[in-house]
């Protein structure tokens, strides 16, 4: 058994006692919880979950109901995530399968850490076109015509490392939008983000901006 399937596994039982989830074969998981269908969650060990990972995942296992990225730097791309949800397929963390677990919404759950702030910039009018490249970037098209390329910083107060080592991950970002809604940027975040060349901005600086173009 893969690392990352026993580690679910562990997972799964704290929370919900053994009988919730059993090793089926590979990366893949059986999860029975009282009044709901058995689901398969695949776990993967990747750093990024691309098309050709996820597509040979399905193909392996046609009735999966969620993928996990299981490590914490685990990132999904754009190309990724639109194939999974236009086949019904859950996706994200761990934690984004934990939560999940024992709802209707396994097949429709979206990573826990991005979903809420990416439904925000969807739901202004003024933003015409987002092209989601990654989990946690992408590139919005105002009524203007203008594009800025966002990358979402999840971390409680970013720091100047934090911003340098996405930006060298993900690539040039205009606007490093710090979502975690608990904290805020440190200085040195703000002034590392300035000398490559972006903005780094809480939910508020980002509306407002947005509504001004």
């Amino acid at each position: 058994m893969n690392w990352q399937v026993n580690y679910a596994l562990s997972y799964i039982w704290k929370a919900h006692g053994a009988a919730a989830a059993k090793h089926l074969r590979g990366d893949a998981i059986q999860i029975t919880m009282p009044g709901q269908p058995d689901a398969v969650a695949v776990i993967s060990a990747a750093n990024t979950v691309d098309l050709e990972l996820v597509m040979q995942c399905h193909a392996e296992f046609p009735d999966m109901d969620f993928l996990c990225g299981y490590r914490k730097e685990c990132a999904f791309d754009g190309r990724a995530i639109r194939y999974l949800e236009e086949n019904a397929i859950g996706w994200g963390s761990a934690g984004t399968l934990g939560s999940a677990i024992g709802t209707s919404g396994l097949k429709a759950a979206a990573h826990k850490d991005y979903f809420f702030s990416y439904r925000l910039i969807r739901q202004i009018r003024s933003v015409t076109n987002l092209d989601r490249e990654f989990d946690r970037v992408f590139t919005m098209t105002l009524i203007t015509g203008r594009t800025f390329r966002v990358g979402m910083i999840m971390e409680y107060e970013p720091t100047a490392d934090a911003i340098r080592t996405f930006w060298d991950r993900f690539g040039p970002i205009n606007i490093a939008w710090n979502i975690n809604p608990n904290g805020n940027p440190t200085r040195s975040a703000i002034e590392a983000g300035r000398t490559l060349g972006c903005e780094v901005m809480k939910w508020e600086e980002l509306s407002a901006l947005i509504r001004s173009l």
